[in-house]
């Protein structure tokens, strides 16, 4: 049996779900409806558009204040679930063997539920001090989302003493992760009869070349791992994500595009890294363009990025920290190779933390899916953490 907080928890997490929040799609419904479920307690909350139709992040205060306080923050998209075997219907919170599973389930629409379920108490709370409520959206894409909100949140002169991101850890406390950037390189070639090569240049040719590059790069990065590293894998990575290219099997392909990311292990030098590909880019294939610059001015290489994600890093003396260890019982923080939101709202100056239930290995797969138990820890962490926090006994979290 349930008591009041787990049932209204379960409740509004069905909800949550039944949103196709897929990040191609809009989240205003969702964003909606947390809005007016806040209404109900007497919460205003502010809309910040996104740059697409029916894309939008809600920002709202329990309390008063502009300073200080805590951020609770969590994004309402979710990855597709086209092309994946599910057992129930993704959007359909079905529970089997004390577990709930659904499409954003753990990642993370668990958290935004938790919270949630804690708003009548919160209001109620005697406050000292502001709790804020960010609810962004396309985080699985570019995090357009985050930099709108946060840039909203700085233009409104919130400051917030620190921020945590709900994200599937299993409430294990990050305090790090890579950066990351995504980026798209276009080839133009010369198209021409595939009987007759030599009048053409091949845009997929160019491209093979490119990625042998990206290879190179990414198995030099493989074969000088940092150490010590508290990442897993130790060294900055290079992903091969989407390719394009060509018209038919018997034309000289015109056209490549790929798109391809990295992620960037501390202490790396990320621009130095691109320099170096770039010039040896141009080594590799600029000659191949000169025979044709002439009589196709259009022939060439671009490279332009799609976003930037900052990486989080370690903050000395970070309250939420310490109030999250003194809750948990955790003695070191934890380093993760995933991205999130927190190196946007670092940018403000608060300190942040990662921690949220669920396990990030159930997140993007078919069968999605959270523990009731975690759920359950998750709002009585809330609770301890917001409304019940004792004095902080020192505790040293190692990193």
């Amino acid at each position: 049996m349930f008591n009041d907080l787990q049932t209204r928890t379960i409740q509004i997490f069905e909800k949550l779900v039944a949103f196709d929040t897929t990040s191609s799609k809009p989240n205003r419904a969702c964003i909606d409806y947390i809005r007016t479920y806040l209404e109900g307690f007497g919460i205003k909350s502010e809309i910040v558009a996104g740059g697409e139709a029916g894309k939008a992040c809600l920002f709202a205060t329990i309390g008063s204040g502009l300073s200080g306080g805590v951020v609770l923050a969590g994004h309402t998209d979710t990855v597709p679930v086209v092309g994946q075997n599910w057992s129930s219907d993704p959007f359909t919170l079905t529970e089997r063997d004390g577990k709930l599973y659904g499409r954003g389930s753990c990642d993370m629409k668990g958290f935004i539920a938790c919270i949630l379920a804690m708003v009548p108490e919160l209001v109620q709370a005697k406050l000292t001090q502001p709790i804020h409520l960010a609810f962004t959206h396309d985080e699985e894409s570019d995090m357009s989302g985050a930099v709108s909100l946060t840039d909203f949140m700085h233009k409104q002169g919130i400051e917030p003493e620190w921020v945590w991101i709900g994200e599937p850890t299993e409430h294990a406390i990050i305090d790090s992760h890579k950066g990351v950037a995504a980026f798209k390189t276009q080839i133009t070639g010369v198209p021409a009869h595939s009987g007759k090569p030599d009048r053409g240049l091949s845009a997929i040719e160019l491209g093979h070349d490119f990625i042998s590059i990206l290879r190179a790069v990414a198995d030099e990065k493989r074969g000088k791992p940092f150490a010590p590293s508290r990442f897993d894998p130790p060294y900055t990575t290079i992903n091969l994500g989407t390719v394009q290219g060509g018209e038919a099997e018997n034309i000289i392909a015109r056209n490549f595009d790929l798109i391809w990311q990295t992620r960037t292990h501390p202490g790396d030098d990320h621009d130095a890294m691109l320099a170096d590909i770039e010039r040896r880019a141009v080594a590799s294939l600029a000659p191949r363009f000169q025979a044709f610059t002439a009589q196709y001015p259009e022939v060439g290489c671009k490279t332009c990025a799609c976003f930037n994600i900052p990486p989080l890093m370690p903050t000395a003396n970070n309250r939420g920290q310490k109030l999250l260890a003194a809750h948990t019982g955790a003695t070191q923080t934890e380093a993760v190779s995933f991205a999130t939101e927190a190196g946007f709202f670092q940018k403000l100056g608060a300190a942040v933390v990662v921690c949220g239930p669920g396990s990030i290995d159930q997140a993007h797969k078919a069968d999605e899916f959270v523990e009731i138990s975690q759920l359950n820890s998750c709002v009585d962490l809330i609770r301890s953490v917001l409304l019940n926090s004792a004095p902080l006994h020192p505790r040293e979290l190692t990193p």
